[in-house]
């Protein structure tokens, strides 16, 4: 494997990867980012250029300093050979499994894999698997870089929601506290600064209730996809992370940015991709979390 750092490369590569979507989804969404000012500082790994059979999108090493810090260390992988990942995946040039770190693609076929090399190298592995939702991927944008808190500019309130007391607001850092507390994945110190980090670099929209407090949410994340979506239980089955998804489905296209996120099977606004013409992608959303046993 190796670092693919030129621009135009990269841009070969993103326009490839979008024609394996939904299974390529996690890749093609860093990709984007790493081609747009990178504010995550990623990089790019493929086996061989330009027919590859594997792509790993990951933090720089220098980012990976904290050792048990698995939000930050997350690898993106999507690959058209399942049967070459366990040597890929095994080599420490590729992954670092001596550190706690998280491995996030749209394919089931990369568990075993992971499986036999976790077990050779005595790491514990939890696993997440849920339902992907998506829409047709834009076109790339016709600006060179992308800056995508800059240009996000706020969706007007409507009507209803204006009548109602109800206010559509962008997130910031302040907010991370709050996203945290109820993410399922977060609730802790590693998951905060990771948040603050996100909401620093990406969007994040919420709606104001009438006592001025956030009720809805939601926050995207180095690979384009929005997640830490949560609306307070007294609003929920309202349509409150409707109207955020509505706001935010209107602009990403504009801007011709993909966008995506997964639900678990009990969350309230699960009705909602189906109303606004998502849909589900049958390869899933999988996730595994990787601490080696001196670290449990």
């Amino acid at each position: 494997m190796f670092v693919l750092h030129e621009s135009q490369k990269l841009q070969i590569l993103y326009e490839s990867l979008e024609k394996s979507i939904p299974e390529s989804l996690k890749v093609y969404g860093a990709v984007f980012n790493i081609k747009n000012k990178n504010p995550f500082n990623m990089e790019v790994l493929v086996d061989a250029w330009p027919d590859y059979q594997i792509v790993i999108t990951r933090p720089q090493r220098e980012e990976m300093k904290d050792e048990l810090d698995h939000y930050t260390n997350t690898y993106q992988i999507f690959t058209k050979a399942p049967d070459k990942l366990e040597e890929v995946l095994a080599c420490p040039q590729v992954i670092n499994w001596d550190q706690a770190f998280q491995i996030q693609g749209c394919q089931e076929n990369l568990r075993e894999a992971i499986r036999k090399i976790s077990v050779s190298k005595s790491v514990q592995v939890d696993y997440t698997k849920t339902t992907l939702i998506m829409t047709q991927m834009p076109m790339e944008p016709s600006d060179d870089q992308v800056d995508v808190m800059e240009s996000f500019k706020m969706p007007k309130v409507d009507d209803n929601t204006e009548k109602e007391n109800f206010q559509n607001i962008f997130l910031d850092p302040s907010h991370a506290g709050l996203v945290n507390e109820q993410w399922t994945f977060g609730k802790n110190d590693r998951s905060l600064k990771y948040i603050e980090r996100c909401l620093q670099n990406f969007p994040g929209f919420g709606v104001l209730g009438p006592e001025g407090c956030l009720i809805s949410w939601v926050v995207m994340e180095q690979s384009c996809e929005m997640r830490m979506g949560y609306t307070v239980p007294k609003y929920r089955n309202h349509g409150y992370m409707k109207k955020i998804g509505i706001h935010l489905m209107k602009y990403f296209i504009q801007k011709k940015m993909p966008f995506y996120f997964h639900v678990s099977e009990y969350k309230e606004y699960h009705q909602a991709p189906r109303d606004m013409k998502f849909k589900v992608a049958p390869c899933g959303w999988h996730q595994w979390k990787c601490t080696p046993e001196k670290y449990c």
